[in-house]
Parts: C-alpha cells; structure tokens; sequence
C-alpha cells in the first residue's frame, strides 16, 4: 500500500460517508483536480511512463490514420475547414506526427485542416502546446479544454485509447445476486465491498450486454462510455467519429473466459489488480464495450461504418505504397529494420494488431469504400471465432513495454 496524498484524502472522506461506488472511486483516481492521475502533470506514457500507447512507438501510426483522414476529406468534397478532433492527445506525438505528415505530404489537406485537439489537464494543454511549438505547428491546432467548448464541426472526431479510461461501475454475481462493488475504508486501508446496484442505468446495460454472468463473475459497464459518444454526435454536423481502444463487442467482452473482468492497474509498465493501492499513482483501465459505442452512436443519429482489428486498419492502409510511411528520408538500413519492427509490434495479430479494435461511425456522409475498412471482419465473424483469453491483454501490454520500442520523439 503507497501513502499517497489521494489516498489519504478519501481515508478522511470514507470515514465520513458512507462508500462509494467503485466508479466514484475511479473518478477520483483518474480526474481529481489536484491529485487525480491524468490531471498531474507527469508523463504516464512512453519509457518514463506507466504504458506504451501506439503514437509511442513510431510516426507510422499517425501517417497511416493521417492517409485515412484525407480519404474522409475527400469523401465529403473536400470541406474547408475540415475539422479533426482529437480527443485525448496524451503527449501530443499524434498530432505532432499527423500535423508534419499533412504538411509535407498533402498540403492542400493541411491547408483545409482545422486541428482541435481536447485535454482536460491544463498542465497537460501546456505542455502539449510547447510541444507543438518546437515545430512551428502551434498555430494549426486549437486546444480546449473540453467538448463543451467546441462549436459543431464538420471533420472526424478522433480518440486512441481514450474511452478504455473513462471510470466504470463494477458488477458481480454473489450469491446468486447482483451485486455492486463500492469502496470503503477500513482502518488505513481502502477496500472494496459488494452493496447493491446503484443506479438503474448500470442494472440495464449488464441486463443488455452481460445478462449471463457465472457466480463470482465481475463485469464493467461503463456509462461514461455512452455519454460520450452521444456528446460526440452532438458536436458532429457531418464526417466520421474514429475510436481506436482495446476491447471487444459485448457478445466477446462479457464471457467466462475473464471472470475477474478487463480491470487492470497499471504503474511503472506493471499490470496488476491491486486497484486501490497506489490512488492517483497508477492508471486504472478496462477494455471497451464496442457494442455499446454502436448501440449509444445509432441512438444518438450516427450510422455504423466499420468495425476491425488496428492490424486489419493499419494493413490496408499501408499497402499500396507498401508501408513507406514507416521510412524517412535518409534513413540507414539498420534504422529501417528498426522502423519494421515496430511497424510488426503495431500490427501484430498475438498482441496489439488483435486486441486494440477500430470503429469507424459518420452521420450525414457516405462511407462506402474507406480504405482502412477494407479487410474488417464482420459481426458474424467475431461471433464465432474464440474469444481471447484475458491473459491476452497482459501479453499485449507487456510487448508495449519492452523498452526497445523507444519513444517516437
């Protein structure tokens, strides 16, 4: 157990107050103004992080998105200004990568492009300007603090890794029953403690997506997940929501091959369940509910386009100039070998190329022959593959770790 200053503010909250749901408790870990772990001004991912995300390893993940982002401006009669909203920009090398690509490769791209990119954590908006700034890309992107900013847009709104953040409420089967998981205090420790479910949004989605569950069986909903995407829609006059995250459809996510659920603790690229050990220290994720995403999106007025796998996205993307873009001028032969396998780390169908999934939604445009949609898989044909064990996301993680993938910048 770490002594941290969060943990030591909810000891004194819980002594008071009655537990909290574990989704609370997440809310605090991740969120809290003063001392919630993606609200401090720390870097969480990369070598000196906690985890590797895809923009980490290399620029050809933003040149390859970058490719399918001029095909949807051309698809819609190339706007001016086309928006691309980035939600979640971490430590700005996506936008970095995504921005010099448009300006070198397709200028005319560049030239409609209105770049906006949303980060709750002003210390991370900062720093996330600076670094735009020591490329001269400062004045081509807007940074806001939230989607409540944003007037409605025509574009594509963009996430990686964002939604598989958002806080979730915990359920599990005890004694035959219902039961959610809350957190309370006990002496100089936190705990969890199964209560009753707390609201009746979360009761219908485990009805609707996880209505079987074994006895001892832990699901996540995340409700947060929903509101989201309806607040995209909100924003989306016409164009493309693009969400990139590991996770599954429900009918793969909520089976009795993952009995404890996809919640991991994550801290110095060690994955781990201990969830209220370090609060406000380590990150706190669960795979997607992609059905979710395309129940809440349809509902909210946005048309299903697409769902694959990132090797899937990335390969078809990639072929036609036979994947140059992972290449830069100049380059040595030992620097493009090094260039191609993390390339194979990106695409790999035993780590991230199969466990991080693309979806692809539009309202108002059509989306008929997206490049990256080229080889998706259909429903039927996740339905009937095996679903992956949960040892798989570990595996996936502990590949993002290897130093040796180095950092993109």
């Amino acid at each position: 157990m770490t002594l941290t200053p969060l943990r030591a503010y909810l000891l004194d909250l819980l002594r008071r107050t009655p537990p909290i749901t574990f989704e609370r408790y997440m809310e605090f870990c991740l969120y809290d103004p003063q001392f919630g772990y993606y609200m401090q001004d720390r870097e969480r991912s990369g070598v000196r992080g906690d985890y590797f995300t895809s923009p980490d390893l290399h620029p050809v993940f933003a040149r390859l998105v970058a490719r399918q982002a001029v095909e949807m401006w051309e698809t819609m009669g190339r706007p001016r200004p086309f928006a691309w909203v980035e939600m979640g920009p971490g430590r700005g090398w996506f936008a970095r990568d995504f921005l010099r690509w448009a300006s070198a490769m397709r200028p005319e791209f560049y030239a409609a492009l209105d770049y906006v990119a949303i980060e709750p954590g002003p210390r991370q908006r900062a720093r996330l300007g600076a670094r735009l700034a020591e490329d001269q890309l400062d004045a081509k992107a807007r940074l806001l603090a939230n989607l409540e900013e944003l007037a409605p847009v025509s574009g594509c709104f963009f996430s990686n890794e964002l939604v598989d953040s958002f806080p979730v409420a915990v359920v599990a089967r005890i004694g035959g029953r219902l039961k959610e998981i809350y957190v309370v205090a006990d002496g100089e420790q936190l705990r969890e403690k199964p209560g009753s479910i707390s609201n009746s949004e979360v009761a219908a989605a485990v009805a609707r997506y996880a209505h079987d569950l074994d006895e001892g069986q832990r699901v996540e909903v995340s409700l947060r997940a929903a509101q989201w995407i309806r607040g995209v829609a909100e924003k989306l006059k016409s164009g493309f929501v693009l969400t990139i995250d590991y996770g599954e459809l429900a009918e793969r996510l909520y089976t009795a091959d993952r009995p404890r659920g996809t919640l991991l603790a994550y801290r110095g690229h060690s994955a781990s369940e201990n969830f209220c050990d370090a609060p406000g220290e380590q990150d706190l994720t669960a795979h997607v509910n992609f059905s979710a995403l395309i129940d809440g999106g349809k509902a909210a007025g946005l048309t299903l386009a697409g769902f694959t796998t990132q090797e899937r996205f990335l390969m078809a993307l990639g072929e036609a100039n036979e994947f140059a873009d992972a290449y830069d001028p100049g380059q040595t032969e030992l620097e493009k070998l090094q260039a191609r396998l993390k390339l194979k780390r990106l695409i790999h169908p035993e780590g991230m190329g199969n466990v991080f999934k693309v979806l692809i939604q539009h309202r108002g445009v059509q989306a008929l022959g997206l490049t990256g949609l080229k080889y998706q898989r259909d429903e039927q044909e996740f339905r009937i593959q095996k679903p992956e064990v949960r040892s798989q996301k570990k595996y996936t993680k502990r590949m993002q770790k290897d130093p040796d993938g180095g950092e993109s910048g």
